[in-house]
């Protein structure tokens, strides 16, 4: 991800606002590429973060203000304190930030509707199938992903973990690899895949598995996997 879509790079914008102008459409016109190329992740993910920042920036302008006067001098890991520099910032600046700040929005979420386009188009064409039976635990588990582009399927652990945000909780999904297999016509039926999961794996005697298949040949770890993840997340808490 480029410097220049980050948040603090909007705050330090008053040294050379033209410049980070720049710096902000080749970083979209970097990512929009990455889109075309259809690799969807990480770049759709942080660009909703750097939307949604700028966004809570521009409805807070005492925010504003502190977050562009403040720059880090030292942490004071004994105490857990961060220690500033304040450096006051004229009415000129404070409004040079926000200027840019509403010129990027737009720009910026015009190239995240691209990105949730391909993610839709791209979750759409992905079916998801329950392997076996399901037992009543299904906090993790294995899912059987292709990689059609490198003709190879990923056999992968899932596991759910809940962490808490400001006002919520929120459930992410981590995956890790137990085996790679080459895509074959005589490949095993992955109902006799997942016994053999079980043969190894005895911890989990009936583990939840799901199985994922689709056509597209899309970068696998930056589109197939992260929207099979999360088609599997909605899946699960629906």
């Amino acid at each position: 991800m480029l410097p220049a879509l980050s948040l603090g790079t909007f705050i330090r914008a008053v040294n050379d606002t033209e410049r980070t102008r720049f710096e902000v459409l080749n970083g979209l016109k970097t990512i929009r590429s990455n889109f075309h190329h259809n690799k969807i992740y990480p770049d759709l993910s942080t660009l909703v973060e750097l939307f949604e920042g700028l966004q809570s920036i521009t409805q807070s302008a005492d925010n504003l203000r502190a977050k562009a006067h403040r720059s880090v001098k030292e942490v004071n890991l004994e105490e857990r304190k961060v220690i500033y520099d304040e450096t006051p910032i004229s009415d000129t600046d404070f409004e040079q930030i926000r200027d840019l700040i509403l010129w990027a929005l737009p720009l910026i979420q015009d190239a995240i509707e691209e990105g949730k386009t391909m993610f839709e188009f791209v979750d759409e064409n992905l079916a998801l199938e329950v392997v076996g039976i399901l037992p009543s635990y299904l906090e993790e588990g294995y899912i059987f992903v292709p990689d059609n582009a490198t003709s190879l399927l990923h056999v992968l652990k899932y596991e759910i973990s809940i962490f808490t945000g400001a006002n919520e909780k929120y459930r992410s999904l981590k995956t890790s690899v137990v085996k790679t297999l080459r895509q074959s016509p005589i490949v095993k039926p992955i109902q006799s895949m997942k016994l053999d999961l079980v043969r190894e794996f005895p911890e989990l005697p009936n583990p939840a598995t799901y199985s994922f298949e689709t056509d597209l040949e899309f970068p696998f770890q930056e589109t197939i996997l992260p929207v099979a993840k999360r088609r599997l997340l909605r899946h699960l808490f629906s």
